[in-house]
């Protein structure tokens, strides 16, 4: 018996031989080149064949993000070709990773210059503030020091970097923040 989860072994489950549907592997094989093509990473791909009917979501993102005409358009691609698998009925999911995705990878951290984070680190500590760019192998990030809060840049390595994700934030971001993550000029 299947439960949703995200399916990674390479054999297919029995719930998926039993819908017919593709394994998750099959999914990123399928679709990689087509979105690399039009300038998207594929990110993950989840099938849940306990879903009635079954679903297939496919998690994608670029360095200039995604707007509404290019999900519609990468659901067209991701559609046809899923089509010429001749699989049964499934609805299709296409999404960006969503902020409460933790970042993992430096493009991760990239992409998300200029954002709130919250970092736990390797020592155990956890340090929040906001992204700076990625140089080789560290991150800069905008942090408040000192008994003034003093804002500096506090270069991390990646490797140190346990978990981090991106904070939510209601109000319009420090402009001098902002200066110091290298998005001066543009909002966070």
């Amino acid at each position: 018996m299947s439960v949703p989860a995200t399916i990674q072994d390479e054999e297919l489950t029995v719930a998926e031989r039993s819908t017919g549907l593709p394994s998750q592997r099959q999914v990123m094989e399928l679709l990689d080149k087509e979105f690399a093509r039009a300038g998207y990473d594929l990110e993950d791909v989840v099938v849940d064949t306990a879903a009635r009917p079954p679903r297939i979501t496919v998690v994608t993102d670029s360095d200039s993000g995604l707007d509404l005409d290019a999900i519609a358009e990468l659901s067209r691609t991701a559609s046809e070709l899923l089509d010429g698998m001749d699989s049964p009925p499934y609805v299709l999911e296409v999404t960006s990773p969503g902020v409460d995705r933790p970042l993992t990878t430096a493009k991760h951290y990239r992409r998300n210059q200029g954002r709130r984070v919250e970092m736990t680190l390797a020592d155990g500590s956890t340090v929040s503030g906001r992204l700076g760019p990625v140089t080789g192998p560290t991150v800069g990030l905008v942090v408040r020091e000192g008994t003034r809060g003093a804002l500096t840049v506090r270069d991390i390595a990646l490797d140190t970097i346990v978990k981090a994700i991106v904070q939510v934030e209601f109000s319009p971001p420090n402009p001098r923040e902002l200066e110091l993550a290298g998005q001066s000029g543009k909002e966070g």
